[in-house]
């Protein structure tokens, strides 16, 4: 298809979804021959092994979909997702920020245990490229090996985005970490092209074309929107528009965080940044379902196993501040900001319309994936993942097998199982408990509660006891000053220390209560 006809498609999409928005037929307007099951044709249907598509967006909020239970951002191919595959409303990322997130799901390590403790603010082009995952082996490094064409389309952001590395053949990637919306710079052939248009279709264009030329497959492919990011304009105006009388009851503008960043002034009741993080999350969604109608289209939808997630989540006001760990200083674990979405889907293969209560980590990625495909695990000893397939299946009581998961910011670190959440703040604090089932918005800190001093005994001793097996000492994130400003250099190696990190001073150092 050339760009001509993509651009038409997607314009005539997009025509088409504006105009049945409150009708009930969103998606079916959109893109039917996906969702009222055309049938396929083409492909080759022979294949042992599924294709694999990573769909990841940046910032997207546990609650930022329809199917998390949002009944005002517009997500009809998420959402269609969800229902052909199943959700889990208890997916953890290891960092509540970009990068050492996105370490961690192609490494199963923790950060402490790969390095990576903030978002990587240097290190992405020359004259300072720097591979920040060099020497570690990722889940594509095991897909090359096994025969499978592995593709990136969008961002990278783990250092050194001019050169393919980790088994990728295929690279379209951004330059840094963020970008604008309209005719944005990206690398193809290790130059770097202005491309015209708008850059979550850009990036769909891509991984539609790779689609095409390997649908023979086996292939793997890598989707990384930079949408919902930051800036909250250039996006579609049509879309924009459409949100004029939205509400946002489900993003209330609370009262001001004590630890709010200057971040969050800009954004703290301005409904124009409101309507530009769901007119983001509606554009994407739009492009998922381009992605969905050519697999179908190829005939092998049914040979494609789906994943759809966010590197880490975020807040739109919720808690007073807008971002996600590093809107805060102190640094945050609240739910919003740990939590992210987490779908799965191949038709035929699991269960469909199915939410998993399972508490999984994005440290869990890689051995589940390389365990459903039956790929060999490189048997890491410093990874703490384990496979969730059981979980995905649904064969197990998965609420029962997986009831707990950690998070490292830097000197933070949080344990959380289904009933409370524990945050440890390295030296000196301060600390935070919440009881989640009960105060399930974490408004109460009941850290200095005589009554919990045991329970709190105990969650430090576990946290102590989990974080000492599977951190490597010279990255160990409680030693640094890691204060969400960025990451400018790779740690480990005798290059460590404080200078890696943006020193930043907090606004208060006291509990919100």
């Amino acid at each position: 298809m050339s760009n001509q006809e993509i651009n038409n498609s997607t314009n005539m999409s997009r025509r088409k979804f504006l105009k049945n928005v409150g009708t009930g037929t969103v998606a079916a307007a959109v893109a039917p021959t996906v969702l009222l099951g055309a049938e396929q044709k083409g492909g080759n249907q022979m294949q042992n092994q599924p294709n694999v598509i990573f769909i990841l967006t940046d910032d997207q909020g546990p609650w930022a979909a329809g199917c998390c239970g949002n009944d005002e951002v517009r997500t009809p191919f998420i959402d269609q997702l969800a229902s052909e595959g199943t959700r889990f409303p208890n997916f953890f990322c290891t960092t509540p920020v970009c990068s050492p997130a996105r370490a961690s799901l192609m490494t199963g390590r923790i950060p402490s245990a790969h390095g990576v403790h903030d978002f990587c603010r240097d290190g992405s082009m020359p004259p300072n490229a720097e591979r920040y995952l060099a020497g570690l082996t990722c889940y594509t490094d095991v897909l090359a090996e096994n025969n499978y064409t592995v593709g990136l389309s969008g961002k990278w952001h783990l250092g050194d985005s001019l050169t393919p590395q980790h088994g990728f053949s295929h690279w379209f990637a951004l330059p840094l970490g963020g970008s604008r919306y309209n005719n944005a710079n990206m690398i193809r052939d290790g130059k770097v092209e202005r491309q015209p248009g708008y850059l979550t279709d850009v990036i769909t264009d891509d991984a539609i074309n790779f689609i095409s030329e390997n649908k023979e497959g086996p292939f793997y492919l890598s989707v990384n929107y930079n949408a919902p990011h930051t800036p909250f304009n250039g996006h579609p105006q049509d879309i924009v528009d459409s949100y004029d009388d939205c509400p946002f009851k489900t993003c209330p503008q609370e009262a001001l965080h004590p630890w709010a960043g200057r971040g969050t002034l800009p954004h703290m009741g301005n409904r124009e940044s409101l309507k530009g993080y769901f007119a983001a999350i509606t554009a994407l969604d739009l492009n998922v379902g381009r992605i969905l109608e050519r697999l179908t289209e190829l005939g092998i939808r049914e040979n494609t196993l789906i994943v759809f997630s966010s590197d880490n989540g975020y807040s739109c006001g919720h808690n007073g501040f807008w971002h996600k760990g590093n809107g805060t200083f102190p640094l945050n674990m609240y739910e919003n900001s740990v939590k992210v979405p987490f779908i799965v889907s191949q038709p035929g293969k699991i269960p469909e319309g199915r939410e998993s209560e399972a508490m999984v980590s994005q440290y869990d990625f890689m051995p589940t994936l390389l365990d459903y495909l039956g790929l060999p695990d490189p048997n890491d000893d410093m990874s703490p993942g384990r496979s969730f397939v059981s979980a995905l299946s649904g064969d197990t009581n998965d609420a029962q097998d997986r009831i707990v998961v950690f998070d490292e910011y830097g000197p933070v670190r949080m344990i959380r199982t289904q009933e409370w959440k524990y945050v440890h703040r390295y030296p000196y604090g301060p600390h935070e408990l919440y009881d989640i089932v009960n105060d399930p918005r974490e408004r109460k800190n009941l850290v200095d509660d005589k009554a919990h001093r045991a329970l709190i005994s105990d969650m430090r001793r576990q946290m102590g006891e989990w974080f000492e097996q599977y951190v490597i000492p010279r990255l160990d994130g409680s030693r640094f000053g890691v204060t969400g400003g960025g990451q400018a250099a790779k740690i480990g190696d005798g290059k460590y220390g404080e200078d890696a990190f943006k020193i930043r001073q907090p606004r208060q150092n006291q509990n919100r209560q």
